[in-house]
């Protein structure tokens, strides 16, 4: 899947690190992102995966090492100019995060009208094409966020998150608490978003179907409190079927102990809507 500028580096991490509060919590992490690849990022909970996509945002700041992004430092721009560069990022955040004061309209039109000289004539169009887009109906525009679904909450945070045609998407666990067909339905709109948009994606996630569906490339963390002071964060970086074929039991109890998580959810799911 991959793009024909799939050999341009867009981000890259260069003995990145981050701290809280004295523990170090990504370590010498090293590796490059290419233009319009679609790198899934897993591991155990705790690892680092999120705080990952805040630093390639520069939602955070790096303790040690660099983040580069279209090979500029982030650490080395201005506040405007950081503030410019995000604004060529969308970001899906596990919950969605919409303002829960806002309607459905007002929360995809958000970033349209702090960051655009868009008029409301050209704003409406724009909301009800990205809304449509994501398998929503223009019915739901109305709609305050307490009023839809865990699924719908996570299209509509898509659609706000397209809606000023971003150049990277990062998604945070974007199909964590969603049963086995929503989960297919965001996995298909994350392909459908790499297709219609020369776009380069992380998606952090726990499910493997999720892997197997979009990823040209995955990463696999592991906890620093599992490793050796010298040992490398990164412990897997490979395509997919690289991922299932590896030796490392590390990996490969990961993997499977997320798909019979994931196969028991689905089966308590199963059970929950006989019985309703």
């Amino acid at each position: 899947m991959d793009s024909p500028s799939a050999n341009q580096t867009f981000l890259s991490l260069q003995n990145a690190g981050i701290a809280f509060n004295g523990v170090d919590i990504l370590r010498n992490i090293n590796f490059d992102i290419p233009k319009g690849q679609t790198l899934v990022v897993i591991g155990e909970s705790g690892c680092g995966k999120t705080v990952l996509l805040k630093l390639l945002i520069s939602l955070l700041q790096a303790s040690t090492g660099k983040v580069l992004f279209d090979g500029q430092d982030w650490c080395a721009l201005d506040d405007k100019r950081t503030n410019d560069q995000r604004l060529r990022f969308g970001f899906l955040f596990q919950g969605a995060a919409l303002f829960d004061s806002l309607t459905v309209f007002d929360n995809v039109a958000f970033g349209l009208r702090a960051h655009s000289k868009c008029d409301e004539k050209e704003i409406e169009k724009l909301v009800l094409m990205r809304v449509k887009e994501v398998g929503m109906k223009e019915s739901v525009l109305g709609k305050k966020p307490a009023e839809l679904s865990g699924g719908m909450k996570k299209r509509i945070g898509l659609a706000r998150a397209l809606i000023l045609n971003p150049e990277v998407m990062l998604y945070d666990e974007p199909t964590t608490g969603l049963d086995p067909i929503m989960t297919d339905v965001i996995n298909e709109l994350i392909l459908q978003t790499r297709k219609t948009m020369p776009v380069t994606s992380i998606v952090v996630t726990h499910e493997m179907r999720t892997v197997t569906k979009v990823a040209d490339r995955v990463i696999m963390f592991s906890p620093l409190s599992r490793l050796k002071p010298n040992e490398p964060q990164v412990i897997f970086d490979g395509t997919t079927d690289q991922l299932f074929k590896t030796a490392d039991q590390r990996v490969q109890q990961f993997i499977h102990g997320e798909a019979k998580e994931r196969t028991q959810d689905s089966d308590h799911n199963a059970h929950r809507d006989e019985a309703s």
